[in-house]
């Protein structure tokens, strides 16, 4: 077991000499490893730090909405909520290839980040939750690169900041979570389910459009309500709109529609990872409301790979 108060007393004079009395901005997503480095790097430097929550418009059903009650009141750190739902889709725009819309998106999201540190006073250093695993699954500190995260290997080779504050990088998912204990933060945001920084980005098989997001965040609602109400244990579960498209039968008769997968795995650290033995009987009525409350789908299918072979994300 590592000695948190040792490492949280490492981390903030780390932060502290990187920083050198100067403003932070911190990538604020809602998601664990952002929420836990935001608090760390608040211990280092007080009211220098400022969080900013992008919302591109690739979150779940009401995500934004429920990050900002989350933090809004809980912690005395200053965010600001940018709605950037237009640009990204914009530059996603014909993009199928997973590598590149996580590029597209890493290098929209320092855009952004850049454009607000020029309305703040001199902002120095950026703060991403990035984590060992991202670290490694792009190809850096020399692994194979599995795919490039949008903090990671998505990141544009020039930014306008001084450098880059990432305290969690050495730590594995499992560390950030205890980590996140040791700081004090609420449980209901340490053990909170790990999402892309990409978001729906890379749940949207093939090209992203507002129609594929609206549909998608429909059946994962439904998936993610249905697991919970059954008491259903996971690491990690969602849903896929994958834009595969079939014949069914809908109100007597016969339509194309696309296929939803979902996914729900059991991991310690998400480096690996085994599906979870849903209850047929649960999976039965997932696919009955999705394809009943989801127009455009008519078949739903589950995901029985591990990690290996597979990944937790399908992109």
């Amino acid at each position: 077991m590592r000695d948190w108060n040792r490492f949280i007393e490492d981390a903030v004079t780390d932060i502290q000499k990187q920083t050198g009395g100067k403003p932070v901005l911190a990538a604020l997503s809602g998601g664990v490893d952002s929420s836990v480095a935001a608090v760390l790097t608040h211990r280092a430097v007080g009211d220098r730090l400022t969080c900013l929550f992008v919302d591109h418009g690739l979150m779940r059903k009401d995500e934004g909405d429920e990050v900002e009650r989350l933090f809004y009141g809980k912690f005395d750190m200053r965010i600001i909520r940018v709605n950037a739902q237009d640009r990204f889709l914009s530059r996603l725009a014909g993009v199928t290839d997973p590598e590149e819309k996580r590029k597209i998106i890493g290098a929209e999201f320092i855009r952004v980040f850049e454009e607000e540190a020029k309305k703040l006073d001199s902002i120095g250093f950026l703060m991403q939750g990035t984590i060992y695993t991202d670290v490694s699954e792009s190809g850096k500190d020399g692994h194979a690169a599995v795919k490039a995260h949008h903090n990671v290997g998505g990141l544009p080779d020039a930014i306008a900041f001084e450098g880059l504050i990432e305290p969690l990088r050495t730590l594995y998912k499992n560390e950030v979570r205890e980590l996140g204990e040791a700081l004090g933060l609420p449980k209901a945001m340490v053990y909170r389910q790990p999402f892309p920084g990409p978001g729906l980005g890379v749940r949207v098989l093939g090209e992203v459009t507002a129609g594929k997001l609206d549909t998608l965040r429909e059946a994962d609602a439904i998936f993610r309500e249905e697991l919970e109400n059954a008491g259903i244990q996971s690491n990690q579960y969602f849903a896929v709109h994958t834009g595969l498209q079939s014949v069914g039968i809908k109100d007597g008769a016969r339509v194309f529609g696309h296929t939803v997968a979902l996914r729900a795995v059991k991991s310690s650290d998400l480096v690996t990872a085994d599906w979870v033995r849903i209850p047929y009987d649960v999976l039965e009525r997932v696919s009955a409301r999705i394809t009943a409350e989801c127009a455009e789908v008519n078949r739903v299918v589950y995901d029985i790979t591990g990690k290996p072979p597979g990944t937790i994300e399908w992109e």
